[in-house]
């Protein structure tokens, strides 16, 4: 194999940083889900309302819902579904060109996102803000938003900030 480039491995330092980083990310995912799934509500159905709930007249998109919370339409879609069966979210037509679909937050939803907001805040801090001080989560934010608009395609840096 002619003209095959040399990976550029990690080092031994690089190594042990990047097992950190990757099974801290697990760890406080796992502590996050485990809050949630006590209200029988899962990360990625308090996710999609969280997004929703802070978007302009708690609407938003599906295909920019699903660009914003790096997940396939098909899977948002899937977990609109679960939310809108409970009557916590509506889908409906968009009313800009008929064509897309617009995920709304019921009031029922807003109720339900408002009593698991604490909770969920409180998963965040205990698993990652409390171990760190202002200063370097603030930092590790700027670090990893960096990380975000380099992995991002350009059709997603034009339409959507991080």
């Amino acid at each position: 194999m002619t003209g095959a480039v040399e990976p550029r491995w990690l080092d031994e330092e690089e190594q042990h940083a990047w097992r950190a980083v990757l099974r801290a990310g697990h760890l406080v995912r796992l502590a996050m889900e485990a809050a949630l799934d006590a209200h029988d509500v899962s990360l990625g159905e308090y996710e999609l309302m969280s997004m929703v709930s802070e978007a302009p007249g708690m609407r938003m998109r599906m295909a920019a819902l699903a660009e914003l919370v790096v997940q396939s339409r098909s899977r948002v879609s899937h977990t609109a579904s679960r939310l809108e069966r409970r009557g916590w979210v509506q889908r409906v037509p968009s009313v800009e060109d008929g064509r897309g679909v617009v995920l709304v937050l019921t009031p029922e939803g807003r109720e339900v996102l408002e009593a698991l907001a604490p909770v969920h805040v409180e998963s965040v801090r205990a698993a990652l803000l409390d171990h760190l001080t202002r200063e370097e989560f603030l930092a590790y934010g700027e670090l990893m938003k960096r990380v975000v608009l380099a992995n991002r395609t350009s059709d997603e840096q034009a339409t959507d900030a991080v």
